[in-house]
């Protein structure tokens, strides 16, 4: 199966990421946490801070993609992840976001971004997250009711997906992320088992 490395081409003006998607089965395969205030005596004991925190883009994993008959793997190189958040930013789309990326919301910001640059001392690790270096990691503020009411508090939507524009850069070989071919059949196989399950 073919692997293909995503990049940002910066001489196209439809380049980067315009949204972040809220979805139940993120394809980075990474759920994000839901951060609540701490105790404070004198205020609402435990009030939501109604953040969500997790990783956007992770370097260098294998993403399964089918397009018709076709299969394939992409991937992001550490560079184009760290160029990808910035532009994102940059551009001010802080803002822009998607249920499962098929319906626009309000009241979601981006408010915390960063790239993990150390395996031990990363705010990530302090709440159990265990990504690579490279990746990155945002906190998302929720001001909406039905989002937060319907679908975090209910486990509807799990984790973080971009959505934006990449070009294809050249396909590599296996070893290239880290995957052999087995294991990359043995992902395809456990994406199709986890797909027929969630269908049955």
């Amino acid at each position: 199966m073919r692997i293909v490395e995503l990049i940002l081409d910066e001489d196209q003006e439809m380049t980067g990421i315009e949204a972040i998607s809220v979805v139940e089965n993120p394809a980075i395969e990474e759920d994000f946490v839901a951060l609540k205030a701490e105790e404070i005596k004198l205020a609402e004991v435990n009030k939501e801070k109604r953040i969500l925190m997790g990783a956007l883009l992770v370097p260098n994993k294998p993403i399964y993609r089918r397009s018709g008959e076709d299969e394939y793997y992409i991937y992001f190189s550490k560079d184009t992840v760290l160029k990808a958040s910035q532009m994102y930013l940059m551009k001010g789309n802080q803002n822009n976001s998607t249920l499962e990326h098929q319906y626009e919301l309000s009241g979601l910001s981006l408010v915390e971004s960063w790239i993990v640059e150390d395996e031990v001392h990363d705010k990530s690790r302090k709440y159990g997250m265990e990504v690579p270096i490279g990746t990155w990691m945002g906190a998302v503020k929720v001001n909406n009711d039905d989002v937060w009411e319907n679908y975090v508090k209910t486990g509807k939507v799990k984790g973080f997906s971009i959505e934006g524009y990449f070009a294809d850069k050249m396909e590599r070989p296996q070893d290239a992320v880290g995957m052999s071919k087995e294991e990359l059949e043995a992902n395809n196989l456990i994406e199709q088992i986890k797909s027929l399950l969630k269908d049955g």
